[in-house]
């Protein structure tokens, strides 16, 4: 051969010639068998053992490894086995025993206790404890059944090849006694255990008793649960009140838990709830004012809902603008400027409310509401409760598990003048006497405006709180029944005297408790002295 592009010479490529070329004879078959029997033969003869000719069916297996039987070392743990598992023997095959004739076997010796036979496959168990020696010939066991020669598929632990020309085996060790059953487990702990046992771990809350449903010999006229909805306007989806409003605060020495609820005439007659209820906190600290303002539309209008609503907003405002000055008079205990400054602002708000019926073109008497309110101190120190407002009500105190009824009274001028308390005199100071009075009334004139109706009479009062009381500020669909049935102020006496006040959801339950008449909205606010 040579290089690409290259001139031949003469002779370089003689060897490649006479290499591959037609004339030369291919080296043909080697005399020597070469099958895979005649390799393996060959292997064989090579260490130095014969080759057992066997059938084809019949599996080529070493013979037993000598001396197996006297290994008398004990093996190494393997990583799997615990610690008090100790073995004498392998496991893995069992020992052949040889005859007594042969070198390094023991005559007449028992086989190892730690030898484990096919017969005997399966979790390791104690060896059996021998029987004592007597003078009575051992009977020898029935020849254990033949092995199978044929191996199973894998990996069942039931083939274990006959080894070639192997003596008979010993006999097997007496059987183990049975393994005593594991104790049964112990019954669940019942769910109430019986008196005198041990309490659970899990201690279960007092369950408290279920509020009542109502109060009274005969049950409410209404369901208990709302039927009905009010009638809702698509362009004014802002008009609509919700059944319930519940609200709740803690603040200094006091808690508070408020609501207000649809009465049951109106559930089921699906009007709106005439009550307002505004609570709201103004200013932070020791120095924040609360106020709790609930407002009560006339009865049998279409907008005492929004009255109502209105009213607590304008008293709301005015009182936020002025908390400053009123916390101060609160904390010094400035009774007559609070009475002058909250009627003032009373009146300004009510007049708001007139105001705005004539921008309707509403009666003023029909877009009316009665309006009571709280004002409460945040500071610990502090616990004068002002109370003041217009309308119809009640203010409760609960001391000693005893119902105070401290609405202030509003004094009344009945009956005919008394001399010396408002009659006029009877004659002039010159001796002429009256014309009498023969109770004929005059016409009114066409030039002087109508007298305005009486207006409600300005109530106002301050309480001073001792640990432990309850105040409570309702409007008059729970000031009525509370009056009406003692029952009731019995059941809110015992429901409300815990050392702990209720919850909002048990608030709610308690201020729901019905009594047959009365079946107006339900509006209370009360305070938890601490």
């Amino acid at each position: 051969m040579s290089q690409q592009g290259g001139r031949p010479t003469g002779h370089d490529d003689d060897w490649w010639r006479h290499l591959y070329d037609d004339s030369t004879d291919d080296t043909g078959p080697t005399p020597a068998p070469d099958s895979l029997d005649d390799r393996f033969a060959s292997a064989a003869g090579a260490v130095g053992d014969p080759v057992d000719e066997r059938p084809a069916s019949e599996p080529v297996l070493p013979a037993p490894r000598a001396g197996a039987a006297e290994v008398t070392d004990t093996p190494r743990r393997a990583p799997w086995e615990p610690p008090s598992a100790r073995l004498t023997d392998p496991v893995t095959f069992p020992t052949a025993t040889k005859p007594p004739g042969r070198s390094g076997q023991v005559p007449d010796r028992p086989p190892t206790a730690g030898a484990t036979s096919p017969a005997s496959e399966g979790p390791t168990e104690p060896p059996a404890t021998a029987a004592p020696t007597s003078g009575t010939p051992e009977v020898p066991p029935p020849a254990p059944p033949p092995l199978p020669t044929t191996p199973p598929s894998w990996p069942s632990p039931e083939f274990r090849p006959a080894p070639p020309d192997a003596p008979p085996r010993p006999a097997d060790p007496a059987p183990a006694p049975p393994r005593p059953a594991d104790p049964p487990l112990p019954p669940p702990p019942p769910a109430d255990p019986p008196s005198g046992g041990t309490a659970p771990r899990i201690e279960r809350p007092a369950t408290s008793p279920r509020p009542r449903g109502y109060v009274g010999s005969r049950p409410p006229t209404y369901e208990a649960e709302p039927v009905a909805l009010p009638a809702a306007d698509p362009d004014d989806l802002d008009d609509l009140v919700a059944d319930t409003v519940l609200d709740g605060a803690r603040y200094g020495a006091c808690t508070l838990r408020a609501v207000s609820v649809r009465g049951d005439s109106a559930r089921y007659r699906g009007e709106p709830r005439r009550d307002s209820l505004l609570t709201a906190r103004f200013g932070a600290g020791e120095h924040a004012l609360l106020l709790v303002a609930m407002a009560t539309g006339a009865r049998a209008t279409p907008g005492a809902h929004r009255a109502a609503a209105e009213a607590c907003h304008w008293i709301g405002r005015a009182v936020g603008r002025s908390h400053a000055r009123l916390v101060a008079d609160i904390r010094d205990g400035r009774r007559g400027d609070l009475k002058s400054g909250l009627h003032r602002l009373t009146d300004r708000s009510l007049g708001k409310l007139r105001a705005s019926a004539s921008e309707q073109g509403v009666d003023p008497q029909e877009y009316a509401a009665g309006l009571r309110c709280l004002l409460l101190s945040a500071d610990p120190e502090c616990r004068t409760r002002v109370f003041f407002g217009v309308g119809p009500g009640g203010l409760f105190r609960l001391r000693d598990g005893e119902w105070q009824d401290i609405e202030p009274q509003v004094a009344e001028i009945k009956g005919e003048p008394v001399m010396g308390f408002g009659s006029p005199p009877s004659e002039t100071p010159e001796g002429d006497r009256f014309t009498m009075d023969l109770g004929i009334p005059t016409p009114p004139s066409p030039y002087e405006p109508a007298p305005e109706p009486p207006r409600e009479p300005f109530r106002f009062r301050t309480s001073v709180a001792r640990p432990g009381d309850t105040l409570l500020l309702c409007s008059g669909g729970l000031a009525d029944p509370l009056r009406g049935e003692p029952e009731l102020g019995d059941y809110l006496a015992e429901r409300w005297s815990r050392p702990e006040p209720p919850g909002l959801a048990a608030f709610l339950a308690d201020s729901q408790v019905r009594v047959k008449g009365y079946a107006d909205d339900r509006t209370a606010a009360a305070v938890w002295e601490a």
